[in-house]
């Protein structure tokens, strides 16, 4: 290592300025020479410092203005005069970077990177990053594991990468707050998933903008989802056949679900929006103990009034309690993809798909209410996840195979994991389960706050858009290193195309700029897997052809 100010690269890099000071806790102080503008620097920028044994990677995370005297400020000189402007700059007054080393980075490019634990001395030069800088961190773009999900901000033509592998070994979660991009965001990771082979997807598709093909309402435009881009390797499922057909979309089968496949858990996790009495629980249990898994079908059979009183005396409860139940579970009849007893075959058929690779997106169409969504993302989880614990539990047993692993997305995630219900929820369990059967969430939310923190500390990888809401923000950095700095920077996040990657799947908390969705992106999703078996990739085809 170069001791004599100039760094490794004499020539190849612009020196920034020198460490006055700092701390491993709380970052490093830079006096900028003279010759560089202050203006030109900016937080979320990456800037290198040589160290007599080391080279930090570190983080811009605020730009301070200094004077020598306090006089400056007080009585501050004629800078209308250009020499009386070019002496003062840098000599009496002066530029500093407060920045947050991240990263030591290795002589030999081929050894990883190590975490910071001590600080480079006084005085030791500070530069730009280089592109080899940020690759010997994040990896290299054409390697299997990693995918790009963007640039830094003050540095557009550096990728980014996240380590694909790394992602889907835990839950994980995006959040931002309406219209920052979140969707987008998501289909993006989702991509480099499908893309590595590593995992197959399960997505509730709320709003219909994963499986065929979505709007960019900021460009005016329509982007492809993840069936035309990955063909075959993606199967859409649909709980809305006349909306699916009337869009144009390629579906694969059409949903139902039977009243008998409701728990009274599904329904409890729906308390708020069914407006479930205090004494639901205890009826209900006792309706499934009287009259079995049917027991829903036939008391929403009950129309008749009498009927119902009659029951109220067998059961021994109130004429009112029966009623108000009643009236909330009558909600459930206006869902069209709830039958008494449900051709099972899609269902079954979705797991087939998931069991030989492929991800599966199902479409909710006009059915997009909250009440709908939750309903069926939960009923749905817990029988998928029922078939991968059985099915981890024999291979472990040494019989059949290691089932490939499953990441589910949820939309409105702090409904299914608030701290009432999470613990009553598939997801919850999945979430503190930490890929024990090979299942993973990403979960997607604009109120991270309203997530139990239990969960929340679960989540290995979080990528943060914009948010305004303090709560939101103090939940979203809880357990980070540098939070007060990095908080600072994630208030300051523009609300489109920006985010903050932190945890598992990045060597350090990073601020990207987002990629672009587009057709320099499609051209790049070669997939890194063969096809899923009983299915074919016509690259070309399903890329650029006819939408």
């Amino acid at each position: 290592m170069r001791t004599d100010g100039r760094g490794s690269w004499p020539g190849g890099r612009r020196r920034l300025g020198r460490v006055i000071g700092g701390s491993v806790s709380g970052g490093l102080e830079i006096r900028l020479d003279a010759d560089v503008p202050v203006e030109e620097m900016s937080i979320g920028r990456f800037v290198t410092v040589e160290g007599d044994r080391r080279r930090f990677l570190c983080l811009v995370t605020d730009v301070k203005l200094r004077s020598v005297s306090d006089r400056v400020a007080t009585v501050p000189p004629d800078y209308e005069d250009p020499f009386i402007a070019r002496v003062m700059g840098g000599i009496t007054t002066y530029g500093v970077l407060q920045v947050l080393p991240t990263l030591t980075l290795p002589e030999n490019p081929d050894d990883p990177p190590e975490p910071v634990k001590t600080v480079p001395g006084h005085f030791s030069p500070a530069y730009d990053a280089t592109p080899e800088d940020l690759k010997a961190a994040y990896g290299d773009e054409g390697k299997t594991d990693n995918f790009r999900v963007g640039s830094p901000l003050e540095m557009p033509d550096i990728p980014l990468c996240i380590n694909i592998r790394r992602l889907v070994e835990r839950s994980n979660g995006v959040f931002g707050k309406s219209g920052t991009g979140k969707s987008f965001l998501t289909r993006l990771l989702l991509l480099g998933i499908i893309r590595s082979g590593l995992a197959s997807v399960l997505v509730f598709d709320m709003h219909n903008e994963y499986g065929w093909k979505a709007e960019d309402k900021e460009r005016g435009i329509e982007v492809k989802g993840l069936r035309q881009l990955y063909g075959s390797s993606v199967v859409v499922f649909t709980l809305d056949e006349e909306s699916s057909r009337r869009r144009g979309v390629t579906y694969d089968s059409v949903v139902e679900i039977g009243y008998n496949e409701l728990e009274i858990d599904d329904l409890l996790l729906l308390a708020e929006p069914l407006n479930l009495s205090s004494r639901a629980p205890d009826l209900m249990a006792v309706l499934e103990r009287e009259y079995g898994r049917d027991w829903l079908a036939w008391f929403l059979s009950l129309e008749d009034p009498q009927e119902r009183e009659q029951l109220a005396k067998n059961l021994g409860f109130g004429m009112n309690v029966v009623n108000a139940l009643y009236q909330s579970l009558s909600r459930l009849k206006q869902l069209s993809f709830l039958k008494p007893r449900a051709d099972t075959r899609a269902v079954d058929l979705m797991l087939s798909y998931l069991k030989t690779g492929r991800s599966v997106v199902l479409e909710f169409g006009r059915t997009n209410d909250l009440l709908a969504y939750m309903l069926v993302a939960n009923v749905l989880t817990r029988r998928i996840h029922r078939h991968y614990v059985e099915a981890k539990e024999r291979f472990l047993g040494g019989v059949g195979e290691d089932p490939k692993p499953l990441v589910v997305v949820i939309e409105e995630a702090h409904k299914f994991l608030s701290p009432a219900v999470a613990h009553h929820t598939i997801f919850g369990t999945i979430a503190r389960e930490m890929r024990k059967y090979n299942v993973t969430l990403l979960v997607v939310d604009q109120r991270p706050s309203g997530i139990d923190d239990e969960v929340m500390s679960q989540l290995g990888t979080r990528i943060v858009c914009s948010l305004d809401n303090e709560k939101d923000l103090e939940s979203v950095l809880t357990g980070v290193v540098g939070r007060s700095e990095l908080r600072n920077l994630l208030a300051r996040l523009d609300t489109r195309q920006q985010a903050l990657v932190l945890g598992h799947a990045v060597p350090i908390p990073t601020p990207v700029r987002v990629r672009d969705y587009d057709e320099h992106l499609y051209r790049s999703l070669k997939p890194r897997a063969s096809a899923p078996e009983g299915g074919t990739i016509d690259l070309e085809k399903d890329l650029f052809g006819e939408w």
